[in-house]
Parts: structure tokens; C-alpha cells; sequence
């Protein structure tokens, strides 16, 4: 390191990688988070992708962003605003330049900031030569000039060796915060072949290098490793998480999960995850289209099996008479909905929670389910098994609602001990001799059994048509359609037995933050916010939203304001007006981003009596 610069210790960094979507942007960004992890950081990502396939290189709706919140102690978000901004072209750099705080640091690829360049950011004057980037640390450099110089004599063509320069400038801020280039190393020794091997590393190696010799930097950054409780940790994103609790199910059940879906962003890498899992009692089945895929799920559930199906907001539209089967059959199904921002095609890469609605009353008749929703990646895990216990333990369909800031956001985990995994081992019907009732019930639970076709004794009739109480042959009788959708109304209302009861974080009075899923941590961060400042603020955050915790009421009522923050126009908030008649209040929020945390602050504080 050179003798003038000198390292300042802080407690935590937000960084921001944007670029083109074909600059390698997500890639860096797993990298720097791998290598945080690694270090011993806590952190949380918030990957943000463009909307279209494959926009047109160098715009503004082609840009691909990655930013990295990691520190020296507990964090609940991507943070509000960035402390660097790495922009590979002006597109990248205007569209991300109002998250950077004032006196930030921004690196640009000088490279990319030609005359055509520009003209595709839709700029007619240079970001570098006016005053944009007045109130910032600007390091300029020549980055894609750079890389083509450090992979020179690897074989490499013009466009393979610029594709090198994510690497280059990952090197970079390597130096920057004191990182180890091992990780990376040997993560690239893993992945690529000679010549890419060779050049990537060149590139990475010539980053830290660069950074080295030229007096670019006068200063460097540690950031010390986190404390966390004793155990063994990885990094994961939700929808892995996801894939290892639907993984752990099959060998906590000892039946076979059967993984049915059809591609559809933000979830199709649930099905990629589980893929690997063959040999440990997963099937996965990529189907021709979203209802051949829940069918199948449904089919696996009626053999035996652990049916689950995923899918995305228009894919659970596409599902909803299917699961209604699955309601009127009383089978377990687990419907993983990894929502994004609609209505239909909507913004495919953009996360939303407009879909609770969906999941409540989506479906013609009175076909409930319980819904539940994961707070935050890691939660994804313990979330996949709770959802295959309420299915199997009380033979109803549950939807499982995660979003895109879940699915594609990571944060570290700590790996469970097997012996702590729960029991999910199934009971299934016997033949005891006696006429085998399919809709008999069980007096506490009202599920019926759960018969594997095939059983000598167990023949029973199955399908969409009404049953009839207890026999489960076809009936239009009217006073028997109403006992059972009745019936199957209770069902979910009585898993309220299997909720433990409900957290409260912060004050047992004054106003009552509620909340669902994703918005866990900028509500859990504005809510220790506004309690430093002396107000009396609680959060309460709903994982089960179908039934409803059993003693929420009784919490409601104990605070003067209810608050609910959603990232959509009101959904839980409806919810909550209708079943308990309190007026609680929306803070709502759909852009296709994730609250920050001072738009959460700004919110709570009129309600204490503060100044916004």
C-alpha cells in the first residue's frame, strides 16, 4: 500500500455498482457481497434489475444495479443512500447519482462517456464536464482501456476482453475496503476455462493494482467483522433459502417434494435451486404452462407427495381454478408466489406486495387458504417448512408469499442443526376394517385423512364437484354445500391454534407499526429510529396473514395509531380495517422499489407528534 494513504475504520458501507445490463453489474455485486460475507460482515443486497429482457445498450432502462449495505453491526436494509456509486456509462451514472450521498465517492469509466455513448443516455452534455458531479469524489478512469491492456496476449477478441472490465473495477474497490481477492480467485478457478481464466484474474489482479500505484485514492476503508450469534453461517437469497427449506422438507417428511412450475421472473430460480436436490427426495418438473404445473403439483399431493408449485403474480392468476380444486379436495398444496409489480405484465424485475388480495379471494367461490409471508431472505428457509407443515398437517392449500426484493436480496444465514429441523414425518389413512369415510374429520383440526390412492379399503371418489359430508360422493344438496364451505372456512381459521404468540419489538403503546413480508427491516430501522428521539413507537410484523394471530386484536388495541406500511395502495391495511374495525392508517409505497428508511421516519413521526 502506498506510504501517503491511510485507512479509516468505519462501521458500515453502502455500495452501488451500476451498468449496463451486459457489464457483469450483478456478478461484481455477488462477488463484493460473497467476499463481505466471508469477511464476517452482516449485510443485506438489493439487486435491481431492468424490466426489459435485453434493452438497447446504453440507455437509461438498460441500466443493471447492485448495491451492497455491509458493516461492523446489525443492519436491516440495502441502506437509503449510497456511500460509492461504480458507474460504468452515463446512463448508469445519472440514473443512480440521486441515491449518492453528498460527498460520495464515484468511480467512472471515462471510456464510455463518448459523444454516442451520451446520446444514448439521452444527454447532450457530458455528466464529467458540467456541474453533475459537483459535491462528490470523483475518480475518473479509463477502465475498459485499462482491462484490454491487462488481458492482452490471453487470446481474447475486443468484445470478450471489455467484458473483462466488471473484474477490473471489482479489483478496485478490493483495494478500497481492504478486501481479500481469494475468494474471487478461487471462485473464478471454479467457473472458467483457459483463456477466460487467465484474463479474468489478469483483470481482477490489474483493478487492485491500479488502485495501488495511481494516487487515486488517499484513502482506504475496513470495516470490522460483525458479531453474530455462535454458529455456522452462509450467504443466501431468498429464493435458495426457499429451495434448502423445501429440500429439508423431503427429508423431514420422508416423502418426496414434487416442484412443478412454469419459468416466470422473480421465481424461476427456485426451480433452478431445487434441481440439484434429485437424489434427496426433490422432483423438479418444468411444465408447458402455470396450470399444467399446479395440476401436477396437485396430483403429486393426492400420490402421497409433497406437491408445490411457483409461480409470480400472473401466474397465480393463471393457477386460481386449480387451487380451487385443491380447496374442494382438501389436499395439501404449498403455492410459492414470489410477487412482482403488476397489473399484468407489469414491471417483470421490480418488487410489489400487490398480491395479498390475490391470495386471500383470487379464486371463484369460497375457497380459502392460509397465507403466510417470510420477513427476509433468510426467514424463506424456516418459512418453506412451516408451510409444508400446515399443509400436511391440516390437508388445506397454502400460499406462500415472498417478493422480488426477498427472492433476489441476500443476507447471511445460519445453517440449522438437523436435529433441530421439525418432525413433519405425515400420518396417513388405514384400512381398519370399517367403511372408509374420505371426509371424516378430525374433531380438533376438521382435516380429513389423507389417503394414498391404491390402499385396499380406501377407494373414495375425488374432483371439484361438492362433496358430501363425511363420504365424499358428488351432492348439490343446498344445506350441504353450505355446512361445507363452512367447514372448510374453519379449517383455516382453526390453524390460528398452531401461531405462537405475537411479537411486539419496541413500545407497548403510542403508535403500532404493523407490517407483512418485506418490509420487515426498513420498518424494524425507522421504528428503533424514532424510539432513539424518545416516542413511543412498537412494530408488529405479520408472518401469518390467514388466519390471523389469534391475540392481534387484543395488541391493536393497546396503541392510539395503527400504521401499516405496504408496498402497494392498502391491501393488509383493508384486512385489518374489516376484521377488527380499527382505523388503521396506509403508508403506501408502490414503485418497484423497497421503502427506505427515512420515508418509514417520515411517515411515524406526524403520528407521535414529531416533525417530519
Amino acid at each position: 500500500m502506498d506510504a501517503q494513504t491511510t485507512t479509516h475504520t468505519v462501521d458500515k458501507v453502502v455500495i452501488r455498482f451500476a451498468g449496463d445490463s451486459g457489464d457483469g453489474m450483478q456478478l461484481l455485486g455477488s462477488q463484493f457481497t460473497r467476499t463481505s460475507a466471508l469477511a464476517g460482515n452482516d449485510l443485506a443486497t438489493l439487486p435491481d434489475f431492468p424490466a426489459e429482457i435485453r434493452a438497447p445498450a446504453g440507455t437509461r432502462e438498460g441500466v443493471s444495479g447492485f448495491q451492497l449495505h455491509f458493516a461492523a453491526e446489525d443492519i436491516f436494509t440495502p441502506g437509503d443512500d449510497t456511500d460509492v456509486l461504480v458507474a460504468m456509462n452515463p446512463a448508469a451514472l445519472v440514473t443512480n447519482l440521486p441515491k449518492l450521498r453528498p460527498n460520495g465517492i464515484v468511480v467512472v469509466n471515462t471510456d464510455k462517456f463518448r459523444k454516442a455513448d451520451l446520446k444514448k443516455a439521452r444527454l447532450e452534455q457530458s455528466p464529467l464536464e458540467d456541474d453533475t458531479l459537483e459535491g462528490y469524489r470523483v475518480v475518473a478512469a479509463p477502465i475498459s482501456t485499462l482491462t484490454k491492456k491487462a488481458v492482452e496476449g490471453h487470446g481474447l477478441n475486443a468484445k470478450e476482453a471489455d467484458r473483462c472490465k466488471n473484474f477490473f473495477a471489482l479489483g478496485m474497490m478490493y483495494w478500497v475496503y481492504s478486501r481479500s481477492m481469494e475468494p474471487t480467485e478461487g471462485w473464478m478457478r471454479s467457473k472458467f476455462r483457459a483463456p477466460y481464466l487467465e484474463a479474468n484474474l489478469a483483470a481482477l489482479r490489474a483493478g487492485y493494482s491500479y488502485g495501488i500505484t495511481v494516487e487515486l485514492f488517499q484513502t482506504t476503508y475496513e470495516v470490522a467483522p460483525a458479531t453474530f450469534p455462535p454458529g455456522t453461517y452462509r450467504n443466501v437469497t431468498g429464493n435458495t433459502a426457499l429451495a434448502l427449506g423445501l429440500a429439508s422438507a423431503a427429508q423431514q417428511s420422508g416423502r418426496l417434494v414434487f416442484y412443478g412450475s412454469y419459468p416466470i421472473t422473480p421465481a424461476s430460480d427456485i426451480l433452478h435451486a431445487l434441481a440439484p436436490f434429485k437424489n434427496h427426495g426433490v422432483v423438479t418438473f418444468q411444465a408447458e404452462d402455470e396450470i399444467a404445473a399446479v395440476c401436477a403439483a396437485i396430483g403429486a399431493s393426492y400420490g402421497g407427495h409433497i406437491g408445490v408449485t411457483g409461480t409470480s403474480g400472473p401466474g397465480l392468476a393463471l393457477k386460481a381454478e386449480a387451487i380451487g380444486l385443491a380447496v374442494m379436495a382438501e389436499l395439501p398444496l404449498v403455492v410459492v408466489c414470489v410477487q412482482r409489480g403488476g397489473p399484468s405484465t407489469g414491471l417483470p424485475t421490480k418488487t410489489e406486495q400487490a398480491d395479498l388480495l390475490q391470495a386471500m379471494y383470487g379464486r371463484n367461490g369460497e375457497a380459502p387458504c392460509v397465507v403466510l409471508a417470510p420477513r427476509s431472505p433468510s426467514d424463506c428457509f424456516d418459512i418453506a417448512l412451516e408451510a409444508v407443515r400446515i399443509a400436511t398437517q391440516r390437508m388445506v392449500p397454502v400460499m406462500l408469499m415472498s417478493d422480488g426484493y426477498i427472492a433476489n436480496g441476500a443476507e447471511p444465514w445460519p445453517i440449522p442443526a438437523v436435529e433441530d429441523l421439525p418432525d413433519l414425518t405425515p400420518t396417513f389413512a388405514t384400512d381398519d376394517g370399517e367403511t372408509f369415510l374420505p371426509y371424516a374429520r378430525d374433531p380438533d383440526t376438521l382435516a380429513r385423512p389423507w389417503a394414498i390412492p391404491g390402499t385396499p379399503g380406501l377407494e373414495h371418489r375425488i374432483g371439484g364437484l361438492e362433496k358430501q359430508a363425511e363420504t365424499g360422493n358428488v351432492s348439490y344438496d343446498p344445506p350441504n354445500h353450505q355446512a361445507m364451505c363452512e367447514v372448510r372456512a374453519e379449517k383455516v381459521r382453526r390453524v390460528a391454534a398452531l401461531i405462537p404468540p405475537t411479537e411486539v419489538h419496541g413500545d407497548e403503546d403510542g403508535v403500532l407499526v404493523l407490517g407483512w413480508g418485506s418490509t420487515f427491516g426498513a420498518i424494524r430501522a425507522a421504528v428503533d429510529h424514532v424510539r432513539r428521539d424518545g416516542h413511543h413507537v412498537g412494530q408488529v410484523h405479520l408472518r401469518h396473514l390467514n388466519p390471523l394471530p389469534a391475540d392481534l386484536h387484543d395488541i391493536l388495541r393497546r396503541y392510539d395509531r395503527v400504521l401499516v406500511p405496504e408496498l402497494n395502495l392498502g391491501q393488509l391495511v383493508r384486512l385489518i380495517r374489516t376484521e377488527f374495525l380499527i382505523d388503521a392508517q396506509p403508508v403506501s409505497k408502490i414503485q418497484g422499489q423497497p421503502f427506505l428508511v427515512r420515508e418509514l421516519v417520515d411517515a411515524i413521526l406526524p403520528a407521535v407528534g414529531g416533525a417530519a
